[in-house]
């Protein structure tokens, strides 16, 4: 497949143009610090306490991370693609642990494409885009560009919603960083190699002016990824250089520049075995002074996981990030924070769909048809769409793998499936496969089926093909689908089922999970049901379960 994704130096909106035709981070010191001494900021972490930390710290896909700090909580929000709702809203009290509190675009309401409405907005939707907290107002913002064409700002009073649309800005601001300055103006870091500063008029609503402020050099390649921030008088645009070096630019003058450059890192050993370099992340304070850096880690076939390192300060400014035996380190001493108020949700465990809400782990492929699922009870899929092509059907619902190894548990009740209808649960990415249940005839098998695939534009180039099947008795299944994500080479997903809930058969040979990097998104657990022959049909998930070794 050429280069790896391992070595591409290239933006991802090159790649995407080729394939298809604190603020903002982090928040303003809550306790400014002196610069040029040894002060909080320059000492860096405190190092007294015992406990460690493992990277990644989510061994999840969520990419492009900005991270913010207010009072007591830390916040992240991370690219979702094509999945609705969209840019999760991730929580922790101590930087390590952390849950998904909500969602910043409720629903990718940008055009027929995202609703599987005779176009597919595969890889297009939440890139990479900025998340911050307004204390004036005491207000989250999520601002981001979508296709290229506009950008959105989102706001809400509470980090998990509700959230609404605040404006629309007729500039793409790509890749962007939000900046709430310290006289409450809003500027806006954005741009591909040409860096550009943007300010916002005092509502958020408009664009007062835009500027460049930067051309990369010719000897560094590309730059993108901003985050903005201001830190003791001094304004940082912290920028990757896709996908294996960070750089950042330093002001004394203001907003607008001029900027000088500095490299963060290139190159970088990262903390995941057979894994990228950690990069296109934010960094943010704690409490007492102590910053860290959290980027994420190239991991595919699993996605790009969330890296934490602590970072010191030069006397001259100049952010440096804390290696061990010259890399990002697999561990570090656990950043000292209060006694988080309560342990977080875990991203793993059981899902019964017992409320009407779905769990925010759970995001859609597309929009969903709402009128054709219902929780409560267990989750009700009625069919939404006729298809013989999964990567058409709506009211896919997907959920991030558990890395390095994981398994996912499904208990269906099929009783109320109709000839043609084909449910079941999927490994989900360009290439795909899964385990499930076809109806045919008035008969219903459980089926394996591979060959579920798309080219570089992400037009199907495959709708699958059924490699083993058994006699269904009786009308509850359980379905499991296993993965191994560990980065390098191409790892196996395997599939099997149980008519009793304890002894599983397996079903079909192992598939191969590709771990090209141009599809951005990593593969996903996908609970689906969808005709080839008529609306009507449905099935009952009544039990999901995440589990890992």
């Amino acid at each position: 497949m050429g280069l790896s994704w391992l070595h591409q130096n290239v933006s991802r909106r090159h790649a995407l143009a080729a394939a298809t035709g604190l603020t903002a981070g982090a928040l303003l010191p809550l306790a400014p610090t002196p610069a040029g001494t040894a002060s909080a900021a320059a000492r860096g972490p405190d190092r007294a306490t015992a406990a460690a930390y493992t990277n990644p710290v989510i061994w999840q896909d969520f990419a492009d991370i900005d991270v913010i700090r207010v009072g007591d909580t830390f916040y992240a929000s991370a690219s979702t693609m094509h999945y609705s709702p969209g840019a999760p809203v991730l929580r922790s009290y101590d930087l390590v642990h952390w849950e998904i509190a909500g969602h910043s675009v409720p629903v990718l309401d940008f055009g027929a494409k995202y609703d599987l409405n005779g176009a597919r907005g595969y890889v297009r939707g939440v890139w990479a885009s900025s998340l911050a907290y307004r204390p004036s107002n005491r207000t989250f913002y999520w601002l981001g560009q979508i296709d290229f064409a506009r950008t959105y700002v989102y706001t809400a009073t509470a980090a998990e919603g509700p959230w609404n649309r605040l404006t629309t800005i007729s500039t793409p601001y790509y890749d962007a960083g939000l900046l709430v300055d310290t006289d409450d103006t809003l500027y806006v870091a954005y741009g591909n190699t040409t860096i550009h500063v943007a300010q916002l008029s005092r509502d958020g609503r408009t664009q007062v002016r835009t500027q460049q402020v930067f051309t990369t050099p010719s000897s560094v390649g590309t730059l993108e990824g901003s985050r903005f921030y201001k830190i003791n008088g001094q304004y940082y645009i912290f920028l990757t250089r896709p996908a294996n070096g960070q750089y950042i630019l330093k002001s004394s003058r203001g907003p607008f520049g001029p900027y000088t450059m500095r490299q963060v890192l290139l190159d970088l050993r990262g903390p995941i075995p057979g894994g990228g370099v950690p990069h296109q992340g934010g960094l943010v304070q704690t409490q007492n002074g102590a910053w860290y850096y959290m980027a994420f880690v190239d991991a595919y076939p699993g996605g790009r996981m969330p890296a934490l390192a602590p970072v010191t300060w030069t006397p001259d400014g100049w952010p440096v990030v804390q290696l061990v035996d010259g890399a990002w380190g697999t561990s570090y001493p656990s950043p000292a924070v209060p006694p988080p108020p309560r342990p977080v949700t875990p991203m793993t465990g059981v899902d019964t769909f017992d409320g009407p809400a779905l769990n925010p782990r759970w995001e859609w492929n597309h929009n969903p048809d709402n009128t054709k699922w219902s929780a409560g009870n267990g989750l009700t899929l009625r069919t939404a769409t006729v298809t013989g092509d999964l990567y058409w059907a709506r009211n896919t619902l997907t959920h991030r793998i558990q890395g390095p190894t994981s398994t996912a548990t499904v208990q269906l009740d099929h009783s109320a499936m109709r000839d043609g209808d084909r449910a079941g649960l999927a490994l989900l990415r360009d290439s795909s496969a899964w385990i499930g249940v076809r109806r045919d005839g008035g008969v219903p098998r459980v089926v394996m089926v591979d060959g579920l695939t798309m080219d570089g534009s992400w037009n199907t180039t495959g709708t699958g093909r059924e490699l083993a099947s058994a006699v269904l008795p009786g009308s509850r299944l359980w379905l499991r689908a296993s993965a191994d994500i560990r980065p390098g080479a191409a790892r196996p997903g395997t599939f099997s089922y149980s008519t009793d809930g304890t002894t599983f058969t397996r079903l079909g040979p192992a598939v191969s999970l590709g771990n090209d990097w141009r599809f951005f998104m990593g593969y996903r657990f996908a609970l689906f049901n969808h005709a080839t022959q008529a609306l009507g049909g449905a099935v009952r998930v009544q039990r999901f379960e995440l589990s890992t070794p």
